[in-house]
């Protein structure tokens, strides 16, 4: 099959009726080869649009629910002994995936979070001293409820970091949710596959090879140190940031079938790529600012090439 990586956002449009902007992050982290999480309250579609993206590409899904008693041999794999052999033997755990999907991962502890920074960063997996290679492409998508805090242990900034994008997912419209309810009362639409993986492959490659004028690299640049300079920061984001921006950006400009990268998708993509790298002081939110508009007014304060 050949086809290009619009149709895959119009057959996941199927499935999930708004949400343009996770639906897009979701196809951005895909492209660029990176990770995202998604926050947002419960019943929002979030783990609709993981499942439905991993059956358009015909990829190979997971999803793991992250309670407090999780082992992180429950999401990489252990050893067991294999009695018919009379030896022990590697059982890869759900990690071993092209989508895996990390439901609520502030409800584990942190050693069970830790389980993928090595997954995630490095893309394979060490079990009783054998290294394995993860599968291509793989991507992590998280999920966590800000609204509950009770139970969960808030994910380091080491972790988050690791996490290309950060979609922010919010309540529909009442047209939207009344067509919720209109598409959904005779049952969930069927997806096709548009997608295969090694189109997938190729699309990762189309973004990584997509021109960005040194001016544009620049702009994303000076975006990012933009936030270490904010009197309400207590830590900008790092240089880890800049690479995110551009990544994203590349990967946007094939999303909309462009081989060069554009000011307007670094804008685009600044707030998900920065919004869980920088650390607000808590002088913000008891002066009743909002870290979304402090955020859009330091983007906004860069002027474009």
């Amino acid at each position: 099959m050949s086809t290009e990586p619009g149709a895959v956002r119009d057959e996941l449009a199927r499935a999930v009726v708004g949400q343009d902007e996770m639906l897009e992050g979701l196809l951005l982290a895909l492209l660029a080869g990176g990770h995202a999480l998604l926050e947002g309250a419960p019943g929002l579609a979030k783990t609709l649009a993981c499942t439905s993206l991993a059956h358009v590409i015909g990829g190979a899904f997971r999803r793991v629910q992250f309670t407090p008693d999780l082992l992180p041999s429950d999401i990489v794999g252990t050893r067991i002994y294999d009695q018919r052999a009379g030896e022990f033997r590697v059982a890869p755990g759900p990690a071993f995936c092209n989508l895996l999907l990390a439901d609520e991962i502030n409800r584990a502890p942190a050693k069970v979070q830790s389980a993928l920074l090595e997954a995630m960063q490095e893309r394979q997996i060490t079990i009783a001293g054998e290294t394995r290679a993860l599968p291509a492409p793989f991507v992590v998508l998280a999920t966590q409820n800000p609204l509950d805090g009770e139970g969960t242990y808030p994910l380091p900034l080491a972790q988050v970091d690791r996490f290309l994008l950060k979609i922010r997912v919010l309540p529909p419209s009442r047209e939207q949710e009344l067509e919720i309810v209109t598409r959904y009362g005779d049952g969930a639409p069927a997806l096709r596959a548009t997608a295969g993986l090694e189109e997938i492959r190729a699309w990762q490659r189309r973004a990584h090879s997509v021109h960005a004028e040194p001016a544009l690299r620049a702009y994303a640049v000076d975006i990012v140190r933009a936030t270490r300079r904010h009197p309400m920061v207590e830590a900008g984001a790092s240089p880890r940031a800049s690479l995110a921006l551009l990544a994203l950006a590349r990967a946007r400009a094939v999303l909309y079938g462009r081989d060069f990268a554009a000011p307007d998708d670094v804008r685009a993509c600044a707030p998900a790529a920065l919004r869980h790298r920088v650390a607000w002081s808590y002088r913000l939110s008891a002066e009743g600012r909002e870290s979304e508009a402090e955020l859009a007014q330091v983007i906004g304060s860069v002027a474009p090439p």
